[in-house]
């Protein structure tokens, strides 16, 4: 499966309203377009970062929708009175321990492999992180989406609550660093979000 992620640098007080425009003009958009698997909506009120994911049955319904999604990322950039980019993605690995509910968080990790090693990568998120993380307090699920070609990764980790996350903050960072030691990576970024909307309907893939 694959996934294409549109980041909105979002003006903050704008975003309450384009989580309203996602949830009633987006996603029902996107469920009139074939081969769409749903969508989920991250956001950071106090940054203004809002990251939405679409997931897609194969390669060719990602490429079909290339037109008709355009002029829903216009429009709900402007709803978020923000600005937008884009990221297209191969889904390797979904996994959950159950559904998440109102008031989840997702800590998101971004990395750098080299383009090469990218199935040891993946082995060893299957393998050594996705373990370490189902102990984790309040973990719900955990995904990692990866562009083969320029050697890039993002891994998101979703829990119950702020709370969890907060109190797993510290045992994840140790977590994640013997990972990507193990992958021979490097992190570029973590954020951590609202988890807004989620829709997206990905099948177990671990």
């Amino acid at each position: 499966m694959f996934a294409r992620s549109t980041t909105i640098q979002a003006h903050p007080s704008f975003i309450d309203a384009g989580i309203k425009h996602i949830r009633d003009t987006v996603m029902p958009a996107l469920a009139e377009l074939e081969g769409c698997a749903g969508l989920s909506l991250l956001v950071d009120h106090d940054s203004g970062r809002c990251i939405a994911t679409s997931s897609w049955m194969d390669e060719e319904s990602l490429r079909r929708s290339e037109g008709p999604v355009l002029q829903l990322r216009d429009e709900a950039a402007k709803a978020f009175n923000g600005t937008t980019t884009v990221e297209r993605w191969d889904i390797a690995i979904l996994h959950r321990d159950h559904h998440s509910s109102h008031g989840a968080c997702v800590r998101a990790v971004w990395l750098k492999l080299e383009p090469g090693r990218m199935d040891h990568a993946i082995d060893v998120y299957k393998m050594v992180s996705m373990p370490a993380m189902e102990d984790l307090e309040g973990f719900c699920s955990a995904s990692l989406l990866v562009d083969h070609a320029a050697g890039r990764a993002v891994s998101s980790v979703t829990f119950d609550s702020h709370e969890a996350m907060d109190n797993n903050r510290e045992l994840a960072q140790e977590i994640r660093a013997a990972a990507v030691r193990e992958m021979g990576g490097e992190i570029l970024e973590v954020c951590e979000f609202e988890l807004a909307i989620a829709h997206l309907h990905v099948p177990e893939m671990a």
